[in-house]
C-alpha cells in the first residue's frame, strides 16, 4: 500500500479521469484525488502528452519506460511495458531500456534514450546530445520529447515518493457501467 491513503473518487476530477481512462481509476489517480485541482491539472497535462502529441506511440513509450527505469518506478514500468510492446517496442529494445545502455541499434531510439537519461539524471542536457536530437526531429517534436520526459519524471517521482508498487494495481476502481483495459498512468 502507498504511504498515504487513497483519496475519495468524487467530483469533477474523478469524472474527467474516468473519461480519459475509459471508466477506470488507477492507484495514481486515487492518490491525486486528495486535491481536485491537482488531479484535474495532472489529468489535463498527461492527457495531452499521451494523446495530443505528434510523436509516435513507440517513441512516447520508449521515453516513459526509460524514465520509469532510471527513477526506479516499478509501477510505471509495469503500467507501460505492455503498452510499449503494442506500440512496437521489441523485447530486445525493452531489454536495453531496462538497462543502463542507450544502444538499441536504432539511432533514433538511441538519441532519445541519451536525451531522456541526461534530463532525468542530470536535468541539463549536453550540447552534443541536444544537437543529435535536433538533427532528427522538428522543433515541435523536440518540445514534445522534452515535455514527455519532464511529465513522466513528475509521474515517476510522485509514485516512488509515495511508495506505489505494481501490486497496488489491485486498488484500481472501475465504474460499474464502463469497463476498460485502458487503465495506465
Amino acid at each position: 500500500m502507498p504511504r498515504i491513503a487513497y483519496g475519495s473518487p468524487t467530483g469533477p476530477a474523478e469524472t474527467e479521469m474516468r473519461a480519459r481512462r475509459g471508466g477506470t481509476l488507477t492507484p495514481l489517480d486515487l492518490l491525486l484525488l486528495h486535491n481536485d485541482p491537482l488531479a484535474r491539472g495532472w489529468n489535463a497535462l498527461l492527457g495531452a502528452v499521451r494523446s495530443r502529441f505528434t510523436l509516435g506511440d513507440d517513441l512516447r513509450e520508449l521515453i516513459i519506460l526509460r524514465v520509469g527505469h532510471v527513477n526506479g518506478a516499478a509501477y510505471e514500468w509495469h503500467a507501460h511495458v505492455d503498452v510499449g510492446r503494442r506500440a512496437g517496442l521489441t523485447e530486445d529494445v525493452l531489454e536495453v531500456v531496462a538497462s543502463d545502455s542507450a544502444r538499441t541499434g536504432n539511432p533514433v531510439y538511441d538519441v532519445i534514450l541519451r536525451y531522456t537519461d541526461e534530463m532525468t539524471r542530470h536535468v541539463t542536457v549536453e550540447e552534443p546530445t541536444f544537437a543529435a536530437l535536433a538533427a532528427e526531429f522538428t522543433d515541435q517534436q523536440v518540445a514534445e520529447i522534452t515535455a514527455t520526459v519532464a511529465a513522466y519524471n513528475m509521474v515517476s517521482r510522485f509514485l516512488v515518493a509515495l511508495d506505489v508498487h505494481p501490486q497496488d494495481r489491485d486498488a484500481v476502481t472501475t465504474a460499474p457501467e464502463e469497463v476498460s483495459d485502458r487503465a495506465r498512468s
